[in-house]
């Protein structure tokens, strides 16, 4: 039997991304992504809650990153969530769930032009076929 694992977001980068090179040369950015949600209560209170999430971008994909996203830039991202174990200073185990976009992810910048350019720029697409809005 065939499976999936895909997560869908669209929200708001809560740091600049941070790019770094692995052993081979290949990119990957890291940053983190707040998803929000509101409703009324019961008494009709407004509440709302959010959500941070973790994202690691590799390649081409990560490279955009670095360069045209900023804290708070609004966008939408498809990729794998990927859960992790690491020991901290202290020898700690310590567990992190991420959404991981790479060659078969998407990403697309949804805050239209970017600051410091001019109207005629145009952002190189995140991967092949993310210009548009998926849906």
């Amino acid at each position: 039997m065939a499976s999936v694992n895909k997560a869908i977001l669209l929200g708001n980068l809560g740091k600049n991304p941070e790019l770094r090179h692995v052993g081979s040369g290949e990119s990957v950015a890291n940053f983190s992504l707040a998803t929000s949600e509101s409703w009324k209560n019961r008494a009709g209170e407004k509440q709302e809650k959010t959500v941070w999430h973790n994202i690691v971008a590799w390649g081409k994909i990560a490279e955009i990153c670095n360069q045209y996203l900023k804290k708070g830039s609004k966008v939408y991202i498809e990729g794998r969530i990927e859960n992790r174990s690491y020991d901290d200073k202290d020898g700690n185990k310590k567990y992190v769930s991420e959404i991981v976009i790479d060659m078969n992810g998407k990403m697309v910048m949804l805050d239209g032009k970017s600051s410091g350019q001019d109207e005629t720029s145009q952002l190189p697409p995140a991967n092949d076929d993310s210009q548009d809005f998926p849906f």
